[in-house]
């Protein structure tokens, strides 16, 4: 378990002072000239070297890609967004950072612009969060005045840093629909190659990061490598903002270390599942898109990248949506698929008629009104939509319905006989009436 002085966020609950004044009391902005007079190199480096992965969901190395940026400067400006609309349903720890601890994000946004040669950075925040942009802009400002943002700021390197807000759509959370839609375009991705380090915002070498991989940055480069690697198991390190909503005693967001069982951050920070242990149907463990796994299957598992894989689910943003057995868990499946259907942007074919088409069969399966050989047929239909789009929507919309078939195809089948031997039982009061 994480010890308190490991703890990169130190307020997300804003029970402490979010002003400038108050996070340079917990440390933040301490020694931002130093690691940066250190150079580029070493910065990607010491990332490199930290283990760091991805925290939007995708968990690819963080050190890696921002090595991607063209070290030679082509005359074109270098851009860092960060990608805070955090529109995954499940997903809630962004919006902790943006309210209560907005200074750990900004001091990122200055080092990670000197790693990747970016004087400018966009914040590209979710339609919904309100009260998260007004914190994050107030922030800004008091940067701006103390001198640590703009030209010629105390840190020695110059970043300006501007907030954007969306219209509410979760398909801007991929990188490049994200672009797009920052330049003023219909949010839709777009196809790669080129990839955004070459040919990204306004057609400039671009790096799109999460808030929370932007965010431990500064931390991780003050008290050095070695300190964050040495927290979880190998490949999958460090600390992590996890989220667990549903069936538990008390949901909460809060800071733990990577590769800690399931069973042992449920009953520290949430107080148990609701009715106990045994009560557990199933966990969805990192946002809606996550396959969901069996309540048996869960209990010891190991929350990081590797353990969720090991399960036949992935690790996302570790967004656990915990189900009890009250739970209707074909009806909450279709719930997901109804969210996705309405969520995509239509650009592709697979996508646009695949996801309408698996949330209908689905919404027959919740009733009971559906065959057993069509069990087989919407899994078949899954994988004709898997990998076959530009974007992962396609993707996320097809495992969760995988995983309801893998895993409570029993289910399924017992309210499709259900429904046949009511309307049987049906039919025989109606002729012996007549």
């Amino acid at each position: 378990m994480l010890k308190d002085q490991d703890r990169i966020f130190t307020n997300i609950y804003g029970l402490k002072d979010m002003s400038l004044k108050g996070a340079m009391a917990r440390g933040h902005w301490d020694g931002t000239k130093q690691i940066i007079e250190k150079g580029r190199d070493w910065i990607i480096d010491e990332m490199k070297a930290s283990g760091l992965r991805g925290r939007g969901g995708a968990g690819f190395p963080t050190g890696m890609k921002w090595s991607f940026m063209p070290k030679q400067n082509d005359g074109r400006p270098h851009y860092l967004v960060v990608n805070a609309d955090e529109s995954e349903p499940g997903t809630c720890k962004d919006r902790e950072i943006l309210r209560h601890d907005p200074h750990t994000l900004l001091e990122g946004c200055v080092i990670a612009g000197c790693a990747m040669g970016a004087n400018t950075t966009y914040i590209y925040v979710r339609g919904e969060y309100m009260r998260e942009r007004e914190a994050l802009q107030a922030a800004i400002d008091e940067c701006y005045e103390a001198g640590l943002l703009g030209k010629n700021n105390k840190n020695g390197w110059d970043m300006d840093i501007y907030v954007h807000h969306g219209a509410g759509a979760y398909i801007c959370g991929e990188e490049t629909a994200l672009i797009e839609s920052l330049e003023g375009k219909k949010g839709q991705p777009r196809l790669k190659p080129p990839f955004p380090a070459n040919m990204g915002l306004y057609g400039c070498p671009t790096t799109v990061n999460n808030v929370e991989s932007i965010a431990v940055a500064p931390t991780i480069l003050r008290r050095g490598a070695s300190w964050f690697s040495g927290i979880g198991r190998p490949n999958n390190v460090g600390t992590k903002l996890f989220m667990v909503s549903g069936h538990v005693n008390k949901p909460c967001t809060f800071e733990d270390a990577m590769s800690v069982p399931f069973k042992d951050l449920i009953e520290k920070h949430c107080g148990g599942i609701r009715g106990g242990w045994d009560n557990l149907l199933g966990v969805i463990p990192g946002g809606a898109s996550c396959p969901i796994v069996k309540g048996e299957d869960m209990q010891n598992a190991i929350m990081d990248f590797d353990g969720m894989r090991d399960v036949k689910s992935s690790f996302g943003t570790g967004g656990m949506i915990v189900m009890d057995k009250s739970t209707d868990v074909i009806k909450a499946i279709w719930r997901i698929a109804a969210f996705f259907k309405h969520e995509s942007c239509g650009q592709c074919t697979p996508c646009r008629e695949g996801t309408g088409w698996m949330m209908r069969v689905l919404e027959r399966m919740v009733k009971g009104h559906a065959q057993k050989r069509e069990i087989d047929m919407l899994f078949e239909v899954t994988k004709q939509i898997e990998g076959h789009t530009i974007c992962a929507l396609g993707d996320a919309a097809a495992w969760p319905v995988q995983a309801l078939i893998r895993n409570f195809r029993p289910e399924i089948e017992k309210r499709i006989d259900q429904y046949t031997h009511n309307a049987t039982a049906h039919g025989a009061v109606l002729e012996a009436a007549e």
